[in-house]
């Protein structure tokens, strides 16, 4: 069988104030007001490659981006200078890019003024090897912008999970994720 297997977490965890968030029966995620948001028990050795789908909305006014941290065992990886990662974006007619090493990965932008959408591929995230990541997201600050990441966390460890965090502590993020095995 070919295609994408939608994966329920086997637990979630948020944080921020008055933040929720919930699983829902086919396995998706729906969050509100999350300053950052743990799936658990989404990787393991049925799938080596996985897709990430999120529409997300920040509760402030501008443009916030979010980080991710690989996790494991329901702890996340923050392991000084072990993301690496590439980034170009483009927002109100400017175009940037750059390079950062940090102890989590810039992985995208969430914005109030319109709904944002983000797409993540992990390759090999449950294989005790060095992951590497690609994410676009697109959203409407300053009338349209684009971001496009490529990260490698280069920890030959096994993750089952992930965690994103938002850039500000005032910020947070209400949305939808779904986490995608590729059939092998």
């Amino acid at each position: 069988m070919n295609g994408l297997y939608l994966i329920k977490p086997t637990s979630i965890v948020s944080t921020g104030t008055g933040n929720s968030s919930s699983i829902n029966t086919n396995g998706s995620v729906t969050f509100s007001t999350c300053a950052t948001l743990s799936l658990n028990g989404v990787f393991s050795a049925d799938y080596d490659n996985y897709m990430i789908v999120m529409r997300h909305v920040a509760n402030l006014s501008g443009n916030y981006i979010m980080y991710l941290r690989m996790r494991a065992s329901g702890t996340d990886n923050s392991t000084a200078s072990s993301y690496v990662q590439q980034q170009l974006g483009a927002n109100a007619g400017t175009v940037s890019g750059g390079r950062t090493t940090s102890n989590q990965a810039r992985i995208l932008i969430s914005d109030s003024n319109a709904r944002s959408g983000t797409t993540m591929w992990f390759y090999g995230p449950y294989l005790s090897q060095p992951t590497a990541v690609r994410s676009i997201s697109v959203g409407g600050y300053l009338s349209a912008n684009f971001e496009d990441d490529a990260v490698t966390h280069n920890q030959s460890v096994a993750y089952d999970g992930l965690t994103l965090i938002q850039e500000s502590a005032s910020a947070t993020y209400s949305g939808l994720i779904g986490v995608y095995g590729m059939v092998k």
